[in-house]
């Protein structure tokens, strides 16, 4: 965007029981983008509307004041939408001032978007009809109940479809406001944004929602704690279901069992979802080569680690470090993962 242009019009729709990360996170995305634009006017106005101006009340107690009654923003103009999500969604589904409001919005919007169960908000307004979306993954069951006519894909942490826009629970929707940034402004201004807001990793919209901690269940007895544990200690160490039934304390068929009820997947299966984890660790904190972290990690060969990363990332090693690492000039020295 250059300087003189009309600020983008970016809004968003909080009600009673919104979640407050699903707001206070993409907001903080659009006002980074904002002052790291440095042009005048900034490149976004944002604005938070509820059913009436004033405090709404996150479902963490946390009041939050909304700028705008609804019916005081005009539905023309703006260029994204935004529908938070929480626990309050469903009633805000059917409120008959609110729903309207938003049908409206979003079908002159230039962008609609929704941050975890958001979802159901752009559903009732007739949003998302017959499109792949995604939201929060305990959300999802729900989601196709009420709305059969949806692909609902718990796995992406966002979903782009034309110009609607989706994405999964809470911090993801901090993936998608960057996204949304990298796609107005540049990478440049968006790749400032991450690194002022310490988020180590942009994650891309097609990497899994579930990291090791959340998308296996998690171990309940001692012995697939020490299976796990082994894992994580090293990952590029020899983890077939020998070496972890020796770790269990149990014989290969009884680890095997214990291991796939407890984790909801099995041992084979979980072990290449934690080399994959330590892979993109290593390339994003050091410089080694993808053949040497390939061996380190477990998976023997360059090839073997692209081919893991293609189908649990979408993307090759080489690629998933040249875009979302931070260069050694801006990158801090100690780095947190958000």
């Amino acid at each position: 965007m250059l300087a003189g242009m009309a600020p983008r019009r970016v809004v968003f729709v909080v009600f009673d029981g919104f979640q407050s990360l699903d707001l206070v996170g993409p907001h903080a995305v659009f006002h980074h983008a904002a002052v790291a634009a440095g042009t005048t006017p900034p490149p976004y106005a944002l604005t938070v509307a509820a059913v009436r101006a004033g405090p709404v009340q996150a479902n963490s107690g946390l009041p939050v004041h909304a700028s705008h009654a609804l019916a005081d923003v005009p539905v023309e103009g703006i260029d994204t939408l935004v529908a938070v999500g929480g626990p309050g969604v469903d009633a805000a589904a059917r409120h008959p001032g609110l729903v309207p409001w938003v049908a409206a919005a979003g079908r002159r919007a230039r962008r609609v978007t929704s941050v975890c169960s958001g979802a159901f908000l752009l559903a009732a307004a007739g949003l998302l009809e017959g499109r792949r979306v995604t939201t929060h993954w305990s959300r999802a069951t729900q989601l196709r109940r009420e709305h059969p006519d949806l692909t609902v894909d718990t796995d992406p942490i966002f979903i782009r479809e034309g110009r609607v826009w989706t994405s999964a629970g809470v911090t993801a929707g901090m993936d998608l406001a960057l996204a949304l940034v990298e796609d107005d402004l540049g990478h440049d201004i968006a790749h400032a944004v991450a690194c002022e807001l310490v988020l180590h990793l942009r994650r891309p919209g097609n990497q899994s929602q579930f990291s090791v901690p959340l998308w296996s269940r998690q171990a309940t007895t001692d012995p697939i704690r020490a299976a796990v544990a082994a894992v994580h200690a090293d990952p590029g160490g020899r983890h077939g279901i020998a070496e972890l039934a020796r770790h269990a304390g149990l014989s290969p068929r009884h680890l095997q069992r214990r291991f796939t009820a407890e984790l909801g997947v099995p041992p084979a299966a979980w072990v290449e979802r934690a080399r994959v984890e330590a892979a993109q660790r290593a390339l994003l904190d050091g410089d080694d080569g993808v053949d040497v972290i390939a061996r380190r990690c477990g998976f023997g060969t360059a090839e073997t680690l692209r081919r893991a990363f293609h189908r649990h990332l979408g993307i090759p090693p080489s690629q998933y470090r040249d875009r979302f690492r931070s260069p050694p000039t801006t990158r801090p020295t100690k780095e947190v993962v958000a």
